[in-house]
């Protein structure tokens, strides 16, 4: 009986060094899969730019919508603002026909769009592929917000 109390501790003591050179595997595998390696003398992909960069195509964008004062809903708007590297825009803001030139506010936005199309080409950027959908605008308080905010028309 001795000897096969010795032969079964023998095996279960091979099937545990066999279960943690398993796990090792396993988490090594897994450590593996959760790292990304990266060569340090590479440039790192740039970030999507700020959109509030001060001095720029933005600042007119801002400019031109100033403060989207409203007095019912149907005169809030959304604008696509800037360019993803997936496609769609950075960003929606909204503003108001009662003070914005829609033309020239239509025609910085394509500029500011053009401009980071051609900044994302030279740079090579990349981003996450994402869908933003319109979010539209409505009136509160007086003033346009992003949709999705409670309507005070």
């Amino acid at each position: 009986m001795a000897r096969c109390d010795s032969l079964d501790h023998t095996v279960r003591a091979r099937e545990d060094g066999r279960m943690k050179k398993l796990v090792l595997i396993l988490l090594f595998g897994c450590a593996a899969c959760t790292t990304q390696a990266q060569d340090p003398t590479s440039p790192q992909p740039a970030a999507a730019p700020v959109i509030a960069a001060s001095g720029s195509t933005v600042d007119d964008i801002r400019r031109l919508i100033g403060t989207p004062s409203c007095s019912d809903n149907s005169q809030c708007r959304s604008l696509p603002v800037g360019a993803l590297a997936c496609g769609g825009p950075q960003e929606y803001l909204p503003w108001s026909t009662l003070k914005t030139n829609e033309r020239e506010l239509l025609a910085t936005a394509e500029r500011f769009k053009a401009e980071r199309q051609a900044q994302i080409k030279s740079s090579g950027e990349m981003s996450i592929c994402i869908h933003r959908p319109d979010p539209g605008a409505v009136c509160v308080s007086g003033t346009c917000q992003p949709g999705g905010a409670s309507p005070s028309a």
